[in-house]
């Protein structure tokens, strides 16, 4: 046997748990794998059967023993045991019995040191790994708490969430916003990549799961399902809508996410920063959502124009002076009802709606004059053809009378010479 710890190693292998969340099982099965490989090295064997290590974690010893089969007659030396020699390890063994024989070669301490530092530090670290990748995997899709570390080069901030740090890209942060290391953040949890070292974590700050799990923080009543949040569209750091729905007739679905005297919404509003929140009351009926999801513009009238599998769309009317308001700076209100309706939406004003009916009925004037001229046209070219035709019939007939005179003139010749 050879000391590797000075006293009791359990309070090492409470250490190493408390730290890095290992359990002693997992450490010890590591320590004693990595003995066996440095034996297996010290031997310059790739292959040796029945060879264990054992851990006394009172003394701090570890030892190499080998297992051999006992027989009346040993043909293998490596494998097999005579009775003999087993009674003297074990008086109760029998023909048959399997014994443990220490081989732990001397001068031994040094190498399986350094082997065994070399193969529990890469065994520590798998299984820390482990740990994280199945702990960040549970919460993937959720909202985790975390100190900002640093923004390095490629401005991507790095977030120490725990047991490691996570990266959140700049596509994934709030456009304008100041990342102060030392300074508490919220971040969703997008995606866990598994590498050779630690998983890698992707978290973002702009993701619209976090306006809903800021809302199920804050509403009892979207916690216990009574009021549900049926869509999302977020444009991170100017604006998000978000439609709820009651399930209970008798409790108000916006009423209860703005909360008294706005308490609730207020709380949200501050944790994202003063984003603007339009919270839209959700209805079955198209024409009542798309109305809703367009505010805090006035709507006048909504035609569906297509409601079906491949398209939805609509036509949307505004007072002239709620046209701007409606579509939003650089299209947001519109683009963000968009994505909440999932319709197409087409806003015109009421002047612009007069204007092409308008255009509409001066089309359809010029195409009845036009087709009254056509007809008129053809008209023309009718009385044309019959008189063209008149013309052609007196021309057989002053034909037929000069052939008619000329046989009277010829006759009459005739009649003379006789």
């Amino acid at each position: 046997m050879i000391k590797i710890g000075a006293g009791n190693l359990n309070e090492v292998f409470e250490e190493l748990e408390r730290e890095k969340g290992i359990s002693k099982e997992v450490v010890i099965s590591s320590l004693c794998d990595a003995m066996v490989a440095a034996y297996k090295k010290h031997l310059r064997l790739k292959e040796i059967t029945n060879v264990e290590a054992f851990l006394d974690e009172q003394s701090g010893e570890i030892g190499i023993f080998k297992g051999k089969t006992v027989v009346k007659k040993v043909e293998d030396e490596d494998n097999e045991i005579s009775l003999k020699e087993a009674k003297e390890i074990d008086e109760d063994v029998e023909i048959g019995d399997e014994v443990k024989l220490e081989v732990t070669p001397e001068q031994f301490g040094r190498i399986a040191a350094q082997a065994a530092n070399q193969v529990l530090t890469q065994r520590i670290r798998e299984a820390e790994r482990n740990l994280v990748l199945n702990e960040f995997m549970d919460k993937k899709g959720t909202l985790i708490t975390g100190i900002i570390q640093k923004v390095d080069d490629r401005r991507n901030v790095i977030v120490n969430i725990g047991r490691t740090d996570a990266i959140m890209p700049r596509k994934e942060q709030i456009p304008g916003e100041y990342y102060k290391p030392g300074n508490r953040i919220r971040v969703f949890v997008l995606n866990v990549k598994e590498t050779t070292r630690l998983p890698q974590v992707i978290v973002s700050h702009a993701h619209a799961e976090i306006v809903r799990e800021l809302f199920e923080l804050e509403v009892p009543e979207i916690e216990d399902g009574i009021v549900e949040i049926k869509s999302i569209s977020r444009e991170a750091g100017y604006r998000t809508k978000i439609s709820v729905w009651s399930n209970d007739p008798e409790v108000d679905s916006v009423g209860a996410c703005i909360g008294p005297r706005g308490s609730r919404i207020q709380t949200i509003v501050g944790e994202l920063k003063n984003e603007k929140i339009d919270i839209v009351r959700y209805s079955e009926d198209p024409v009542e959502y798309i109305v809703n999801a367009l505010s805090p513009a006035r709507v006048v009238s909504v035609d569906i124009m297509a409601d079906d599998e491949y398209a939805h769309e609509a036509l949307v009317v505004v007072p002239d002076d709620q046209l701007s308001l409606a579509i939003g700076r650089e299209g947001q209100n519109v683009r963000l009802a968009h994505k909440l309706t999932n319709w197409k939406i087409d806003i015109k004003s009421v002047s612009q709606m007069e204007q092409t009916e308008s255009q509409n009925i001066s089309n359809y004037d010029y195409e009845e004059e036009t087709q009254e001229e056509s007809t008129e046209d053809i008209a023309d070219t009718d009385e044309l053809q019959e008189e063209i035709e008149e013309e052609m019939n007196q021309q057989e007939i002053d034909e037929e009378d000069i052939e008619e005179v000329s046989n009277d003139e010829e006759e009459t010749v005739e009649e003379v010479e006789e």
